[in-house]
């Protein structure tokens, strides 16, 4: 199944699942939606495609495939920087499988059992939050690099440097670091960075425990990033039960 029709202007989807059935259905009722699609029954292609040039703004992506397996798609993507936001399908139900998803840089997880109407809600909101970003420059975005102690946020690049080092961060988790460190004069919200992932209102399946470990998941991984330049490093404090602050000093 490929509707591939790059006029339609609410984005372009590539569905990535080796359920035919499914596949095609998914296909259908995107381009019925307003979306361009191209769809691809495994892992390979799907990474072939991406790596050869052409974009999406939104993979959805079946976690458990013969070959190539969803987490397996999702890393090779990140490891050749491609930072396009990937949505898992799944009919997996386990908190432990969400989290390694989350860790591996996916933005979210849909169940293949959920209606239509709530992927596309998912994609909607992923989609507007981006253009959000896209057209809303902050201060400090304006001043294009800024200084926070030892790192340099650079904001043309979204790269981000930390004692000299650059830390690798993908897009989402230098909107998270650039949003904890601009709000350094207070706590920052569990629900807060959760919207930079997900896009403002965005509602969690398991309410606020689901959101609640979805950031702590991507705490954990920028945190990870950090410590492979610097074991020492432990700006990002958390304040159990509310969020987390980015502190200065290099205390624990």
């Amino acid at each position: 199944m490929d509707q591939d029709n790059r006029q339609t202007p609410r984005g372009h989807i590539l569905v990535v699942d080796d359920d035919d059935l499914f596949r095609e259905s998914v296909s259908t009722n995107l381009v019925d939606a307003g979306y361009s699609t191209n769809a691809f029954a495994d892992g390979h292609t799907a990474v072939r495609y991406l790596t050869s040039g052409p974009n999406a703004d939104i993979v959805l992506l079946d976690w458990k495939m013969p070959g190539m397996t969803g987490i397996e798609v999702l890393q090779r993507l990140r490891l050749e920087k491609i930072d396009i936001p990937v949505i898992f399908l799944t009919v997996l139900n386990d908190q432990i499988y969400e989290e390694a998803g989350l860790l591996g840089g996916a933005v979210d997880f849909v169940e293949k059992s959920r209606s239509f109407s709530i992927l596309l809600r998912r994609i909607e909101l992923i989609l507007s939050g981006s253009k959000a970003k896209n057209t809303q420059q902050s201060e400090s975005e304006a001043q294009s690099t800024v200084r926070y102690g030892d790192m340099i946020l650079r904001y043309d690049s979204r790269r981000a440097i930390w004692k000299q080092q650059n830390v690798g961060l993908t897009l989402t988790e230098f909107n998270i670091v650039a949003y904890l460190t601009e709000h350094s004069d207070r706590d920052v919200s569990y629900r807060e960075i959760y919207d930079i992932v997900h896009g403002e209102g965005f509602v969690a399946g398991d309410g606020e425990i689901g959101y609640r470990t979805n950031v702590r998941a991507f705490i954990k991984r920028i945190r990870q990033k950090f410590r492979d330049i610097d074991p020492e490093f432990g700006q990002i404090k958390n304040y159990p039960g509310f969020g987390y602050r980015w502190r200065d000093g290099s205390d624990h």
